[in-house]
């Protein structure tokens, strides 16, 4: 039974960091592309960083490039996502998200269309 759950959300002032997790059980979530998608007010699901650890692969947007970091820790098969230098704009609702399979064309892990599982999302609030 594949499961995620995050964890580590709140609210922080700008400038501040927080750190995200996100357990995953019923699979190895080294073994596969994990992710990190946002939803703000108003605005369309983000992606915000993916990592195969695996493969040694990470990407992110640009929105949060340099300031975020994704990881995965394999002993305790959970990924997290490492977050400095918030500012507002960084306010949404964080979910992550595993995806199950093969890529059928090129891979976007970035993309939210990808990704099979899901969890049940953590508030992060930034404060000006």
């Amino acid at each position: 039974q594949v499961q995620l759950v995050e964890s580590g959300g709140g609210s922080v002032q700008a400038g501040g960091s927080l750190r995200l997790s996100c357990a995953a059980s019923g699979f190895t979530a080294s073994r596969v592309y994990m992710g990190w998608f946002r939803l703000a007010p108003g605005k369309e699901r983000e992606g915000v960083a993916a990592i195969y650890a695996g493969g040694g692969f990470t990407s992110y947007a640009d929105s949060v490039k340099g300031r975020f970091t994704i990881s995965l820790d394999t002993a305790k098969n959970t990924v997290y996502l490492q977050m400095n230098s918030l500012n507002p704009e960084d306010t949404a609702i964080y979910y992550c998200a595993a995806k199950s399979g093969s890529w059928s064309g090129r891979p976007m892990p970035l993309s939210s269309r990808a990704y099979n599982y899901w969890g049940q999302g953590t508030q992060v609030t930034v404060s000006s």
